[in-house]
């Protein structure tokens, strides 16, 4: 991951922000990015007005999920004690184990109807989403990622909802351009302007 890090590196140094929202195959990575590359790191989502629009920005994880062996993990992994032991360890040890899980992760999201669109009441990030509105009903556009799915919902007149999909399978990002907001997916050889 050099190149990428180093091309990190190289859009913080001209200043410009690199904002990474930190999800569940992320939680151990410290504070690498930010020392090494400037990143600016989130761990909880982001509340930001662009262009006199209002984004609620998060990775997704763990929000308004119900599964409870899936909420039981997230607890360990983000718990500060057992982070610190799983530091201890070599990075051999480490490492492989990390590897092996997020694979396992994979393989069974590839397998798993879990992993397609489960329907507007049925999608947690959806409920959620709605849940959170009731409160913070100036929200223009929240963006998540974490389910792995591309999806662009209308909530109301202003209000739009986006999962990004991924980089993996979709290569898919979205861009603001201060007036519209739209999904695009990354082709290589491809120059947007």
């Amino acid at each position: 991951y050099t190149r990428f890090l180093g091309k990190l590196s190289e859009l913080t140094d001209i200043g410009v922000e690199v904002h990474y929202f930190i999800g569940n195959h992320d939680v151990w990575c410290g504070d690498y990015l930010t020392k090494e590359c400037g990143v600016i790191m989130h761990r909880e989502p982001l509340t930001v007005e662009l262009y006199g629009k209002e984004f609620y920005l998060a990775h997704g994880d763990g929000l308004g999920d119900p599964n409870k062996m899936f909420r039981f993990l997230r607890a360990m992994f983000h718990n500060t004690t057992l982070q610190t032991l799983f530091s201890a360890l070599h990075p051999r040890w480490s490492m492989e184990f990390g590897l092996s899980w997020a694979k396992r992760s994979r393989l069974k999201r590839e397998n798993n109807k879990d992993s397609d669109y489960m329907g507007e009441n049925k999608e947690y990030l959806v409920t959620y989403t709605k849940e959170y509105l009731k409160s913070h009903p100036s929200i223009n556009y929240f963006i998540y990622g974490h389910r792995h799915i591309m999806l662009d919902l209308m909530l109301g007149k202003t209000v739009r909802m986006v999962i990004l999909g991924d980089w993996i399978n979709y290569f898919s990002y979205v861009v603001f351009d201060g007036e519209d907001l739209f999904m695009e997916e990354f082709v290589e050889g491809e120059t947007k302007l």
